[in-house]
């Protein structure tokens, strides 16, 4: 058996730590503007998948987080109705409210962004995201493979 290398034992904890950090950053713009993260996190699916992203496919994604199942994100998208923010039965479109609070906050938070990761050379950022996207397609793709979970008994 081949020994991995040792950043490999390295990688996970540390992707864990500046998750959080990064987090707490995000949190920390988004009160600045009294925004919860989940309405944030709507927004961005909501500007990812485009005009075809169907309500369903949105609970489900938020209730992949930790901090939604899939009655909160059917809430949370009732809510951001009731505010104006976004509308749809089938698919999830923002409103023009919601587009102008997006825009606003997206540029808010873009700033924080650029301080932070604007000390670091553009071409390891760029490969940082590059490898970031490559794992998680692979993480998918190994558990649709595999499923996680307990192994089925004989």
């Amino acid at each position: 058996m081949t020994t991995p290398p040792a950043v490999f034992a390295q990688f996970g904890q540390t992707l864990a730590f500046a998750e959080r950090a990064l987090t707490a950053v995000l949190r920390q713009h988004l009160a600045e503007r009294d925004t919860a993260p989940e309405t944030w996190y709507v927004f961005q699916l909501v500007s990812s998948r485009g005009p075809d992203f169907s309500r369903e496919a949105m609970i489900s994604d938020l209730a992949g987080s930790r901090n939604l199942d899939a009655a909160s994100a059917a809430e949370l998208l009732v809510r951001l109705e009731a505010e104006g923010l976004v509308r749809g039965d089938t698919h999830v479109e923002m409103t023009a409210q919601g587009e102008e609070l997006y825009r606003g906050l997206r540029e808010h938070v873009l700033a924080g962004t650029a301080r932070l990761l604007g000390q670091f050379d553009i071409r390891d950022i760029e490969t940082t995201v590059r490898t970031m996207r490559a794992i998680t397609e692979r993480a998918a793709e190994e558990r649709v493979v595999a499923p996680l979970g307990p192994p089925a008994s004989a």
